[in-house]
Parts: structure tokens; C-alpha cells; sequence
């Protein structure tokens, strides 16, 4: 039996007797969405019927939907309990913040453990926010955007006064997909924006100077005593600030293309990064590079590596940090490009509309089995490799983009 059979099949025999008291212990690890649902509806019925059910699970969501009172447990004792609104009105914009560690605790972990931390924490430290992060790559001459902390809406029209409108303002940790940033246009919003940031409350906001670009680039490196696996410089395409898809390699003069790879390398250094970790460029549009930011682990902008390279950046980075040979990032065909499929509705997550694109030769779907569905989630991806012979990657990247119109989640 596979796991989620045997699941299945643990189920069964804890509730044929239709018990008092029903204790489930991860209850649906290994069940695909479909499943998962069935199995919560079967769960609610029993509670509707007068059972108690004692539920261990790692997924919120479904603590969410089952239970009337949920415990977070870190460490053998209860860090946040009470019902799931309770616990959702003390997260932020509906989510829940339980900070389970110091900020030394990977320090703690690998000297106690006399086990590595890879990344290490050293590395981490190199990164630890976008201001150090930027001071970091500052100093070991890569070229990135002007920036400054800044203190309140004078401070933002100050940098404004010298770098010119408009800026980009940053929350220093924290933030994703554009979450935590504001592109301030005039002076009348700086003070609003930085509010918003949370410079009131103590948050360290950076300024950063707006930088017009041509695109944008991403390059993944592999890296550890070994040796170092650079994938080729990709395009990625962003719409409100969140990656909708990527063309490899990047439809750029190889010159620029290499000038990034050479500058994702010297990144990694930078920071001794062991493992995989992908770096975004600004191509601006005098032809120069500025690093925006870095990411240590497999990346996004690199899933396209899984059926187009040699090796995937999820197999490197698997090598890296356990000391093996890095495996080549050849690209095994002329283009690739990897589409992202994003949420478009609040609701279960259902793939609908997949059938043109498995039709289509050297496509391949994945979708990541997320429960719930909302606008703008990443909820899967399409990636299409070019036929023997063929590179154009705009027009391969056009007719994905097409395909991908079709699926819904």
C-alpha cells in the first residue's frame, strides 16, 4: 500500500466502531487535494454525530476547517492556543505569525549538534535583511541600486531630493512578491507608505532608487567545496510584482547573459553560499546590471530546470549541501520557458482546462496541491521545452502563455 493508502486504511478502522473519543494523528499526510477534502467532510460528520476528535496535523488550513480550538505546540509545550479566530486576530492581514526560534537558534542548533547548517548561518548573516544584503554585495563590488535607511517622510524626500522620484520603499525584513514594498510617485505619499511599512513601529524601511530596466534576469548558482554549477541567465516577466514567467535562456546578447553569470558567482562568494541560491538582476537601460535581490534556495524563477537542464537546481542543491559533485546545468534544448499558473478564484483548488496543454509535445504541467485556491497564489506551473532545431523563445514563450490561459485553479 502507498502511504496514502495506508492513511486511508487507518482511518477506516478508527471510525468503524463510530467511538466516543477519535484520536487522529496526521490524519491526511499523502493524500492528494481531492482526497483531503473527502476526508474532512468525513470528519466533520463525525463531530456533527457526537464524536470527539483529537486531531495532530503541520497544516493550519486544516486545523482551520476541523477544529473549534486549536493548539500550537512548539517544543513540547503550547505557545498559542484558542479557536481558529482567535488565532487568525492575532496574525496580521489574516495570517499567523508563532516565532518558534532566537535569532541565534541555527547558531545553537549546528554547535550543539556538531551536525552543519547548509545554507550556513554564517551565509545567513550575509543576508539577514535587504540592507544588509545590499551592503554585502555593495562591498564586494557587485553593482546594485543607490539605497539608505530612511526615517520618515523627510528622510524619504531626501534620498528623493538626490536619486530623484520616484522610490522604492522597503520594509527591511520580511516581504515577498511584493509584499512589503511601496513605490512612492511624490512627496504627499511618502509619509502614508512608510506608515504602511511599519516605520511607526519601530520597522527599519530602506530606500532604493527606482530604476527604469529593459527586463529583468535571473541566474541560479550551485555551490560547495566541490565546486560551482551556474545555470544559464533566464528572463523572468513580472506582473504586479509577482514572477508570471520565465524564458531560458534570456533572448539577451550573450555578452549580458554572461556578465550576469559572472556576477551571480561572485554573489555566491560573497556570501560562501553552500547549496543553491538564485540571484534577480535589473537589466537597466543603459545596458548596466544592478543585483536586486537573492534568494538562498531553489527558486522560482528556476523550475524550468526540471525538464530542461541536465541536472535540476532542486537535484544541485541536494549535492551541494551534501558535499557531492554538481551535476551539469546544460540546457538540453535550444529554449525552455516555464509559465506560472496563478489562483483566479477564492475557492477549492481544482485544476480545470489542463487537457490542450498535456497535448502538447515536451509540455509538462505541474500543479503543487494546495488545498485552497485565491487570486494571484502560485498554484502550479507549465513548462514547455523548443523541438530539436528550434530557439525562439518569445514565440515558444507565446503560445505557452496561450495554453496556460486555458487552465484555471
Amino acid at each position: 500500500l502507498s502511504g496514502g493508502q495506508r492513511r486511508r486504511l487507518d482511518m477506516a478502522l478508527g471510525i468503524v466502531g463510530r467511538p466516543e473519543v477519535l484520536f487522529l494523528d496526521e490524519p491526511t499526510t499523502g493524500f492528494d487535494p481531492s482526497a483531503r477534502r473527502r476526508a474532512w467532510d468525513l470528519v466533520r460528520a463525525l463531530c456533527s454525530d457526537g464524536t470527539t476528535v483529537l486531531l495532530t496535523t503541520h497544516y493550519l488550513d486544516e486545523a482551520e476547517h476541523l477544529a473549534d480550538r486549536i493548539g500550537v505546540m512548539s517544543r513540547g509545550r503550547i505557545v498559542l492556543e484558542g479557536t481558529p479566530d482567535d488565532i487568525r486576530s492575532r496574525g496580521s492581514h489574516g495570517r499567523v505569525v508563532v516565532r518558534l526560534d532566537g535569532p541565534d537558534t541555527h547558531v545553537e542548533v549546528e554547535a550543539v549538534s556538531g551536525v552543519p547548517i547548509l545554507p550556513s548561518p554564517g551565509s545567513f548573516e550575509k543576508i539577514e535583511n535587504k540592507r544588509i544584503e545590499k551592503e554585502t554585495f555593495r562591498d564586494a563590488g557587485i553593482p546594485v541600486a543607490p539605497f539608505a535607511v530612511v526615517s520618515g517622510a523627510d528622510g524619504v524626500e531626501a534620498f528623493a531630493a538626490e536619486h530623484g522620484w520616484p522610490v522604492v520603499l522597503k520594509s527591511s525584513k520580511g516581504g515577498y512578491d511584493g509584499y512589503g514594498n511601496r513605490v512612492v510617485r511624490q512627496a504627499e505619499q511618502a509619509e502614508a507608505a512608510y506608515w504602511e511599512l511599519g516605520g511607526d513601529k519601530g520597522h527599519e524601511i530602506l530606500a532604493e532608487a527606482f530604476i527604469p530596466f529593459e527586463m529583468e534576469l535571473a541566474v541560479q548558482v550551485a555551490r560547495n567545496r566541490r565546486g560551482i554549477a551556474v545555470y544559464p541567465c533566464c528572463q523572468t516577466i513580472q506582473e504586479n510584482q509577482i514572477c508570471v514567467g520565465v524564458l531560458a535562456p534570456a533572448p539577451v546578447d550573450p555578452a549580458v547573459r554572461r556578465r550576469a553569470e559572472e556576477l551571480a558567482v561572485a554573489a555566491m562568494e560573497a556570501v560562501d553560499g553552500v547549496g543553491l541560491f538564485a540571484f534577480e538582476f535589473f537589466l537597466a537601460r543603459d545596458g548596466g546590471l544592478l543585483l536586486n535581490e537573492s534568494a538562498p534556495r531553489p527558486h522560482n524563477s528556476g523550475h524550468y530546470t526540471i525538464e530542461a537542464c541536465v541536472c535540476s537546481q532542486f537535484e544541485n542543491h541536494v549535492r551541494a549541501v551534501a558535499g557531492l559533485p554538481l551535476g551539469s546545468t546544460r540546457m538540453r534544448t535550444g529554449a525552455a520557458v516555464m509559465v506560472n499558473l496563478l489562483g483566479r478564484h477564492a475557492r477549492a483548488a481544482v485544476a480545470e482546462g489542463a487537457w490542450d496543454s498535456l497535448r502538447s509535445e515536451d509540455a509538462h504541467l505541474h500543479l503543487y496541491g494546495k488545498t485552497d485556491s485565491r487570486p494571484g497564489r502560485k498554484m502550479g506551473h507549465l513548462t514547455r521545452l523548443a523541438l530539436p532545431g528550434d530557439d525562439d523563445v518569445e514565440r515558444l514563450h507565446r503560445e505557452t502563455v496561450a495554453l496556460a490561459k486555458d487552465i484555471a485553479i
